[in-house]
C-alpha cells in the first residue's frame, strides 16, 4: 500500500490527519496558514521530517495572498508569517529549517517582483517535500547494512511514512532491509500518552506487510532480558552538534535498557534535524503538552481524578554517549560525534 503522508494539489495542503487514525484514513486539505498551524499543533500532522514540509507550504500560505508590491513591507509580512509557524511547536528542528528554506529563498531573490517571490516559496516547500523522499530512501540504503536478516527490531513512536512525506526515517530502514530480501520482525512500543507508536507505527507497517507486533511501553525490558530484542531504532526531532537527540518521550528509557543489555541503540536521521548552533542536548528545548492527553485516553474518557497534576513532557533527550550510531541520509555517523557528525554532514 502506497502511502503519501503531505502532498500538494489544487493550491492546498493535503495531508492525512493523523488523529483519526487507525479508525480511518482521512485526508484534509488546508488552504489557510491558521489551519495548519493548528494541524501541527494538535498533530494532525507531525514527525520533524514531514513538519520541515508542512512548515514551509505554511509560510507561502501566509503571504500568497499579500497584496503589495514593495519588497520592505513584503518582507515584514513575511517576518510575522515565520514568526507564527515557528510558534506551532517549539522541538523539531525541521520545523524552523522548513521556515528558514522558504524565507531564505525570498531574501535571495528580493529584487524579484513580489508574485514570482511568492512563486520561489512555493517551489522551495514542494523541493523539501522532493528531497525528503529522497533522503528517506539514502538513509535505509546506509540503515539496511546493520539489520540481518531474522532480526527484531524494536521501535518506539512513529517515525515511519506518516513522520515524513513517504517512506520513513527509522522504519525507513525496516523497509529498505525488507526490500532486500531479509525477514525482520518489528516490536512496536504503544508510546504514551497519544500512541503513536500503535496507532501510527503499527498500522503502518501492517500495511507494508512488515511482522509487527505492538507492546505496552513497559514490555520493553522484559523482551531485552529475554534476548528477544536484536537492536532499536528511533527517529530524532532535533539533534545537538554533539550528537545528543531529543525524541518521543520514553526513548531515553529505551536507550538506558540497551546499555544494559549490550543491544546497539540507534538513532535514525536526516540532515535537516541536527541543529549546529547547539552544542548539546541541554540546549534542546523541550515541548511541554496540554494535561488532558496524559489524563484522558485520548482526549476523551478520563483515567485520572479531576484536579489532579500532571507533566507531560512531549521528548526526552538521549545522551551521545548512549547511542550506537547515527544513521543519516549522508552515511552513518559513529564516535567519537562532535568530529564525525561535521566530517560526514560536511559541517
Amino acid at each position: 500500500m502506497y502511502i503519501r503522508t503531505i502532498d500538494w494539489k489544487d493550491n492546498k495542503v493535503r495531508m492525512i490527519d493523523q488523529t483519526k487514525l487507525p479508525q480511518k484514513l482521512v485526508y484534509i486539505n488546508i488552504d489557510r496558514l491558521r489551519d495548519l498551524w493548528w494541524a501541527i499543533k494538535i498533530m494532525q500532522v507531525r514527525g520533524a521530517p514531514a513538519l520541515g514540509a508542512a512548515a514551509a507550504f505554511g509560510v507561502y500560505l501566509g503571504v500568497k495572498d499579500y497584496s503589495g508590491n514593495d519588497w520592505l513591507g513584503f518582507q515584514r509580512k513575511l517576518k510575522q508569517v515565520a514568526r507564527y509557524a515557528a510558534s506551532a511547536r517549539p522541538t523539531a528542528r525541521n520545523l524552523f529549517w522548513g521556515i528558514e528554506r522558504a524565507c531564505a529563498v525570498a531574501l535571495k531573490n528580493n529584487k524579484q517582483p513580489i508574485f514570482k517571490i511568492k512563486q520561489l516559496i512555493l517551489a522551495e516547500a514542494k523541493t523539501i517535500m522532493r528531497e525528503d523522499m529522497s533522503s528517506c530512501r539514502k538513509i535505509g540504503f546506509y540503515g539496511a547494512k546493520l539489520l540481518k536478516h531474522n532480526n527484531t527490531v524494536l521501535t518506539i513512536c512513529n517515525a515511519g511514512i506518516l513522520a515524513t512525506i513517504d517512506y520513513g526515517t527509522a522504519l525507513g530502514v525496516i523497509y529498505a532491509a525488507c526490500a532486500q530480501g531479509k525477514k525482520i520482525k518489528v516490536f512496536s512500543c504503544e508510546t504514551r500518552p497519544l500512541l503513536q507508536g500503535s496507532r501510527l507505527s503499527a498500522w503502518e507497517l501492517y500495511k507494508q506487510g512488515v511482522d509487527v507486533t505492538m507492546i505496552a511501553d513497559n514490555t520493553a525490558s522484559s523482551l531485552m532480558a529475554e534476548k528477544k530484542v536484536d537492536l532499536v531504532i528511533a527517529g530524532a526531532d532535533r539533534i545537538a552538534a554533539n550528537g545528543d537527540s531529543a525524541n518521543k518521550i520514553g526513548t531515553l528509557n529505551l536507550a538506558i535498557l540497551c546499555k544494559y543489555h549490550k543491544i546497539p541503540f540507534y538513532i535514525a536521521a536526516p540532515k535537516s534535524t541536527f541543529d549546529f548552533k547547539i552544542n548539546s542536548g541541554s540546549g534542546i528545548k523541550i515541548e511541554m503538552r496540554n494535561a488532558q492527553e496524559v489524563t484522558k485516553i485520548l482526549l476523551k474518557k478520563n483515567t485520572a481524578p479531576p484536579g489532579v497534576k500532571v507533566l507531560n513532557t512531549a521528548f526526552d533527550v538521549t545522551a551521545h554517549q548512549l547511542i550506537s550510531a547515527i544513521i543519516t541520509d549522508k552515511g552513518i555517523i559513529r564516535p567519537p560525534y562532535i568530529k564525525n557528525i561535521r566530517r560526514i554532514l560536511g559541517e
